[in-house]
């Protein structure tokens, strides 16, 4: 087991194991093609949460246009394959380093910029995204959308199957959580959690700050990439619309409302909103009859009570619990230390 330890970041794996577990039970008790769909989604969502997870949690970067780099990496795979013939994994491939190269460059100029302005430059880049995807109909499609994306095939294993497709997008984000994790406890991670909690510190020691902000923003963009380009190859059809300023939002609140300073934070947190994003939906229409952009006000809500009664996030309660269960151990005698029995009666 050492050796795992030293693979899955120490202190972590068993956890994982538990995860690894969990996701290949599941589809013996799901039985119906909407829960799939919703497990799927999970796991794409869950790799640019993720990402999103490094750069705010551990370097202190906010974004709030992510949904930017996620349309970058679903319109490459889409436009590729069904405009050029391309081989749907060299598009993949292309339109990750595409996105890396792009959030660089862009990093660069806005990374420079600090607190609720960084906000408001990320939002930018969202608009800017979205408005070319909307606008290049020629390439895109426009509003209208674009359509005939080819399924995915791994080694001769149909990923247009759903049980498949299911397993393979949890196969990738059991990836990107062992690359993530590593990340964190190296070199690097050291100095974005010291960028954290004090840059003009960290300046100060002639560390190039702007050089691992950037790089981390990067990063977390291809994983939205990659995200991107799984979910136009399972949903076979892609429109602006889905890669809007609400929908960077939406993010954002899945890695608040989890817990921004942890990877199993960010994942939580995704599942709590989509769920909850789903059940919101099935009230206001089906019951309320209410239309528009509900969800909004309600991650609003959430946000709010969030940051006052944990402000840590949903992890936070896990955190806890195994801190009393340390110390009732402890309390309980259950610490057990050698005794010295030396010198006798």
């Amino acid at each position: 087991m050492k050796n795992a330890s030293k693979v899955l970041y120490p202190g972590r794996w068993k956890g994982l194991v538990i995860f690894i577990v969990l996701i290949a039970l599941l589809p013996i008790v799901v039985t119906t093609q909407y829960v799939f769909t919703l497990l799927i989604l999970l796991g794409i969502y869950s790799i640019i949460t993720i990402g999103l997870s490094l750069l705010i949690g551990y370097a202190g970067q906010i974004s709030i246009g992510h949904a930017a780099f996620y349309g970058i990496g679903a319109y490459m795979s889409a436009v590729l394959t069904t405009k050029f013939n391309m081989s749907a994994w060299l598009a993949i491939i292309l339109g990750m380093m595409t996105t890396f190269l792009i959030a660089y460059f862009v990093g660069v100029r806005v990374l420079k910029l600090k607190g609720h302005i960084l906000a408001l430059a990320t939002i930018a880049i969202n608009i800017i995204v979205y408005t070319i995807l909307n606008g290049w109909t020629e390439m895109t499609g426009g509003a209208l959308g674009l359509g005939g994306i080819p399924k995915l095939n791994f080694l001769g294993i149909d990923l247009g199957n759903q049980v498949n497709f299911y397993y393979f997008v949890w196969i990738i984000v059991t990836l990107v959580i062992i690359f993530s994790g590593n990340l964190i406890r190296s070199n690097v991670g050291r100095i974005l959690r010291s960028i954290h909690d004090s840059e003009t510190g960290i300046e100060a020691l002639g560390i190039q700050v702007s050089k691992y902000k950037v790089l981390i923003f990067a990063i977390s963009a291809t994983y939205a990439s990659l995200a991107g380009s799984l979910y136009a190859h399972y949903i076979q059809f892609i429109s602006p619309s889905t890669f809007n300023v609400p929908f960077s939002i939406l993010l954002l609140v899945m890695v608040m409302v989890g817990g921004v300073h942890s990877i199993w934070g960010a994942m939580i947190g995704t599942v709590a909103i989509t769920f909850l994003n789903e059940g919101i939906r099935y009230i206001s229409h089906n019951y309320l009859h209410v239309s528009g952009e509900v969800e909004i006000i309600v991650y609003g809500f959430v946000i709010v009570v969030m940051m006052i009664f944990m402000p840590n996030g949903i992890v936070s309660l896990f955190d806890r619990f195994q801190k009393r269960n340390k110390e009732h151990e402890s309390d309980s005698g259950l610490d057990l230390k050698p005794v010295d029995v030396k010198g006798g009666a």
